[in-house]
């Protein structure tokens, strides 16, 4: 699929081959954690111990390995021209989600569309979109435009604010966090002014002051979150029983397959738990591999961002760098206890069919702006 002549005739070269092959082990690595860490859950609700990671193969990987291909042999230039109509078909989806008998409920979020039995979350795809669309935007208005407070700082913040007040309706606070880093990660990239970025930085933490104090369940996080030993039983049971699953695998784990926690003690095994799981089977040292592997991607594509051959492919790279690598880390710090739980999945990782597609999606724009960057390694 790629070409490996340092020019091709499009003038491109040949891709990031360690940004790729990290990559790859991550959606293997995935598969493997899935097949395992679901295999009870799967038993007990569909009489199928594979049933997580079939899904997982037939809605996710499948999906996402032919639009990794397609997006990562068509020049990202090309998703300048169709940013407008794309972020406006995700915006509309995330609206069809309040419609009955479309949208569907996940837990506390309805942030689902249920078409014919296939569900997809229209969040996962406005990443890609919004970000694409900002990129663009930003680039047309240039480093001296993007720190006029007319004209970089306040479209912008009203641009993020309608996303995040259709984010909010669902409620889908995890999601919309990685939305707004990825978003301040891109703005402050464009050339804005520090002060406007703790402008929005000090009015995010305002909304959410906010929100926690009118929302009783999110005030009990905050509060497990600070005291998990509080209420091992109740609010404080999720949190306590993955730190059980995390210690007991030790430095070398239990052995693949071998998890205690994933029959029915702890909560959802597949989904942001899932690397809790592979902590207690395979111990620390693997679990610090696949840590490595997202830092992996993270070098990678910043030295991607740094070497693009214009703004508009910097911007795009720097946004899904911060996009894939702090849902990553927030996955993460929220199971070890560092970071409040918000339900944030850990990307190509758990289980979600729309998730890694459009994720998929996203790592072969960034491995195409690895074809056309000014040097290589």
């Amino acid at each position: 699929m790629f070409n490996n002549n340092q020019k091709s005739n499009s003038g491109g070269h040949a891709p990031d081959y360690v940004l790729l092959g990290a990559f790859g082990a991550l959606i293997l690595f995935g598969l493997l954690a899935l097949s395992s860490a679901g295999a009870a859950l799967g038993i007990q609700k569909f009489n199928d111990s594979y049933y997580f990671v079939k899904h997982q193969l037939l809605n996710g990987f499948f999906p996402g390995i032919i639009l990794f291909f397609i997006f990562a042999n068509i020049k990202y230039l090309f998703w300048k021209r169709l940013t407008v109509p794309l972020l406006a078909a995700s915006i509309i989806l995330l609206v069809i989600v309040f419609i009955p008998g479309i949208g569907a409920e996940y837990g506390t979020a309805q942030s689902w569309i249920n078409i014919l039995g296939y569900s997809f979350q229209p969040a996962e795809l406005v990443k890609l979109t919004f970000l694409l669309y900002l990129a663009k935007w930003m680039e047309s208005r240039g480093e001296y435009g993007m720190k006029d407070f007319y004209v970089g700082f306040l479209p912008f913040a009203i641009l993020l604010g309608i996303i995040s007040v259709l984010m909010l309706k669902q409620p889908d606070m995890g999601t919309l966090s990685i939305i707004i880093f990825m978003c301040m990660s891109v703005f402050f990239a464009s050339g804005a002014k520090f002060k406007h970025v703790m402008f929005l930085i000090a009015g995010g933490a305002t909304a959410i002051y906010l929100l926690i104090a009118n929302s009783t369940y999110r005030a009990a996080r905050l509060t497990t979150f600070m005291h998990p030993e509080l209420d091992p039983q109740g609010i404080g049971y999720h949190i306590n029983q993955a730190f059980l699953a995390i210690g007991s695998g030790g430095l070398w784990g239990r052995g693949f397959g071998h998890s205690r926690q994933k029959f029915q003690y702890l909560p959802e095994v597949t989904g942001d738990s899932i690397f809790a799981i592979v902590a207690e089977e395979l111990g620390f040292f693997i679990s610090s591999l696949v840590i490595g592997l997202f830092f992996i991607i993270m070098y990678r594509g910043f030295k991607i961002a740094q070497k693009a051959p214009d703004q508009f492919g910097r911007l795009v790279a720097i946004g899904i760098v911060s996009w894939i690598v702090f849902q990553a880390c927030f996955n993460i710090a929220s199971m070890v206890g560092l970071l409040p739980m918000t339900g944030v999945p850990l990307p190509f990782i758990s289980y979600g069919g729309s998730a890694m597609a459009v994720g998929m999606a996203a790592m072969g724009i960034l491995i195409n702006i690895s074809r056309y960057t000014k040097t290589t390694n």
